[in-house]
């Protein structure tokens, strides 16, 4: 069976900047920050955590060499669907939830492009959970980031599938009764090959989970906190804001012992009952403590990293929770292709036509 080089990057021809464009021979001048910003005024509500992922993009792009002709950006709807528009670059705004259908097929058609699918929490996981699901189980080489605020903003404050159960809004005026999602463990469950949880309040760690999503070969998922100042502001203060990050932001580090606060002082190990259950680190329990492995093929331990926190109010893990190498999608559609061809008379296209049952129709 065909494999892929799955230690690439997503697009075969994307390179340091000054490589040759796909099919030819022409150099490609490196690129700044202002080549990637389009002439479109960003158009948020002001302080917006929309801002700063917009940012930590266009300066990451440059630095890893990305090239415009090669990169598109699919959305579907709401207020994150407005990124394409401010990216100088290819851009496909298409319709609620679907951002990952038009993905696929773009990613099958072209692998030689980066393909980025930019969703929101309920573009995503309402109306587009089917297609987000499969994107991800099918391993269809894109990547995906998912702005999650809690809230619908671009309607103006719905509650959406991540809503902490009680919220009250306009469309929940006595609360919501749902549970909602977990998305980095419905991530999990729909087996993705790679799964990171970065958020707004911190461009390095937001510049370096979109540089490991991008890398990785396959269907990544970085799910973003995002804060909307306006219908859910500081749904996620209790873990990102700068006074506690050390203490309730659990960094996921490959190889490394999962500890956390201002001198380490905090740990997660296996509980005697089963799962995970965050201990004191001391003599005693050190040992104790969890060494991350992102690399380990059975998602079962990244998936009970996911439910370590009940929401964004308790310790939450951070980082990379999987980055496994499986065949992408496109390959494995090349490879049926390929065999199908190899097995016809390439001659002969009423040969391949009735290769197969027939019928007549009148």
């Amino acid at each position: 069976m065909m494999t892929q080089d799955n230690a690439s990057a997503k697009a075969s021809s994307s390179g340091n900047g000054s490589g040759s464009l796909p099919g030819g021979t022409e150099n490609v001048a490196p690129t700044t920050r202002k080549d990637w910003a389009s002439d479109q005024e960003a158009r948020w509500c002001p302080g917006c955590g929309d801002y700063s992922i917009l940012t930590a993009m266009q300066l990451l792009l440059p630095e890893i060499g990305a090239r415009r002709e090669s990169t598109v950006f699919v959305s579907g709807i709401g207020c994150a669907a407005r990124f394409p528009y401010y990216m100088s670059t290819y851009g496909v705004h298409s319709i609620h939830g679907r951002a990952p259908a038009f993905a696929t097929g773009l990613a099958i058609a072209r692998p030689d492009l980066d393909v980025w699918v930019i969703v929101g929490d309920g573009d995503a996981l309402a109306i587009g959970g089917n297609h987000l699901v499969h994107a991800l189980r099918r391993n269809v080489n894109i990547t995906i980031l998912m702005f999650n605020n809690q809230i619908y903003g671009l309607t103006k404050g719905q509650y959406s599938p991540t809503s902490v159960q009680g919220k009250v809004t306009k469309s929940t005026p006595f609360g919501s009764l749902e549970v909602p999602f977990n998305p980095i463990s419905l991530a999990l469950g729909a087996e993705a090959t790679f799964v990171a949880r970065t958020h707004d309040m911190d461009r390095k760690h937001m510049m370096e989970m979109f540089r490991r999503a991008r890398q990785h070969r396959g269907a990544s998922f970085v799910e973003v906190y995002q804060n909307c100042n306006v219908f859910n502001d500081g749904a996620f203060e209790l873990v990102t804001g700068r006074a506690v990050r050390s203490s309730n932001l659990i960094p996921l580090v490959h190889g490394e012992p999962i500890r956390f606060g201002e001198a380490g002082e905090k740990g997660v190990a296996t509980c005697k009952e089963g799962g995970l259950c965050i201990v004191d680190v001391d003599a005693s329990t050190e040992d104790q403590v969890l060494v991350h492995d992102e690399r380990r093929e059975d998602p079962s331990i990244a998936f009970q990293l996911s439910r370590l926190a009940r929401g964004p109010f308790e310790p939450t893990p951070i980082g990379v929770f999987r980055a496994v190498d499986h065949q992408d999608y496109g390959a494995g559609v090349d490879f049926q292709i390929a065999e199908a061809k190899s097995h016809a008379d390439a001659d002969d296209l009423a040969a391949l036509l009735r290769s197969a049952s027939t019928w007549s129709v009148r």
